[in-house]
């Protein structure tokens, strides 16, 4: 045994004075070493470090070209992450409900945020205390139910209405939903009987199993039944209006509207933002630190350019009824690249709005370090201007 271990003392010990000696070695070669104070810069380097090609990054998808399900008073349409692998923490959904169809009462795992496109709603909302609120939406509104939140959605009028749906997990889907014609459907008429006090007989027509979007008769937009919405007070609706404040940014070369927690204090886990940018307007290079963003395109056509993980880029051109999924901290760019308006609808997964932008970056940087960075001279970098979160196209000479 002694022998043994004496071996393996002698073997460690050669193996550490050859290490010694390679140390020394590459300490003599003046090529970037470093032994405890004695350093040395690298007697060879690259002018650049190489880009990096890698995979295409797919950050896009068509949720309209998504699988559809549909029942008698609607539809709904979804991107997952199964769908969208990049997509982990934001689900997105398109729903639209017949003039007479009611998306039944449900809850969710998750939050729902949500922007009406067009047609006019009825909200009806029970948090957790048991408080409810029914509230009448319209173009442009934003609903927003905190997870188990239960809630429907009635269309009111003759116009069906359609709203754009975002979900603070990126696996939303089905499997966190929950339904109250599928819960009810897995109780007999007696229990049933016994919950609300009522005859058995009430609920021997009832549906045996989930609903989903329900045909009904057509609630009159300013019928007895509209009239009877009540609003909660500022601190808890859930109904926000996105173009009933002033644009965060606006310009030559659009305009943002942001509904964060700030605005919309209901919104407690999400940033709804409505970017309208004229052709040729571009939201500039930015990134946000400490949110996803998902968004949508409602009409246009929009260049989207991602500064991806890994040092990587990639670029896609949206049409509308496509959306982009953009992780956290990526830098990004958003630029109408048709011949008409362009209207984007969106979510960032946090309660505030913060945004990074290049422009801000190189105005507040210092001089110097922007003349070493980019090689070039102060005077050069003197002449960088901070421009608007958005810009407009320059005028062809």
């Amino acid at each position: 045994m002694f022998q043994a271990n004496r071996r393996i003392f002698i073997q460690s010990f050669a193996a550490g004075a050859g290490a010694l000696a390679t140390t020394q070695s590459f300490a003599a070669a003046n090529d970037g070493h470093a032994v405890g104070y004695d350093v040395s810069p690298a007697s060879e380097y690259m002018k650049t470090v190489p880009r990096k090609s890698g995979d295409p990054v797919a950050f896009t998808a068509s949720l309209d070209k998504a699988p559809i399900k549909a029942t008698s008073g609607g539809w709904a349409r979804e991107i997952t992450t199964r769908g969208l692998p990049i997509a982990t923490a934001i689900a997105g959904a398109h729903l639209f409900i017949n003039a007479g169809g009611a998306r039944e009462m449900h809850w969710h795992n998750s939050a729902e945020w949500a922007y009406v496109v067009d047609g006019h709603c009825q909200v009806t909302v029970v948090d957790p205390e048991g408080v409810a609120e029914v509230v009448n939406l319209g173009p442009r509104d934003l609903w927003y139910f905190p997870k188990g939140h239960g809630h429907a959605i009635q269309t009111l009028g003759t116009t069906a209405c359609h709203a754009i749906l975002a979900f603070d997990d990126g696996l939303y889907s089905e499997h966190g939903t929950f339904g109250i014609s599928d819960l009810m459907s897995r109780y007999d008429s007696p229990t049933l009987a016994q919950v609300f006090g009522v005859s058995a007989d009430i609920f021997a027509d009832t549906p045996k199993a989930e609903t989903y979007i329900m045909q009904g008769d057509v609630i009159p937009l300013d019928g007895p039944q509209a009239r009877s919405a009540r609003e909660l007070n500022r601190a808890r609706t859930h109904r926000f209006s996105m173009t009933g404040q002033k644009p965060r940014v606006g310009g030559a070369g659009g305009s943002l509207y942001v509904a964060s927690a700030r605005e919309f204090p209901m919104s407690t886990t999400m940033t709804g933002m409505l970017l309208q940018l004229r052709p040729g307007g571009m939201h500039e290079p930015h990134w946000h630190a400490d949110a996803n963003e998902w968004h949508y395109v409602l009409k246009g056509r929009a260049r989207v350019t991602l500064f991806a993980p890994d040092k990587r880029l990639a670029v896609a051109e949206l049409s509308a009824g496509e959306c982009a999924y953009i992780p956290r901290n990526c830098g990004h760019s958003i630029q109408n690249i048709g011949m008409e308006d362009a209207e984007i609808v969106g979510v960032l997964d946090s309660a505030s709005y913060r945004e990074s932008s290049l422009s801000d970056w190189l105005t507040s940087a210092p001089r110097h370090l922007l003349a070493n960075n980019f090689g070039i001279a102060e005077t050069a970098v003197a002449s960088f201007k901070k421009h608007p979160a958005i810009s407009a196209a320059k005028a062809q000479t």
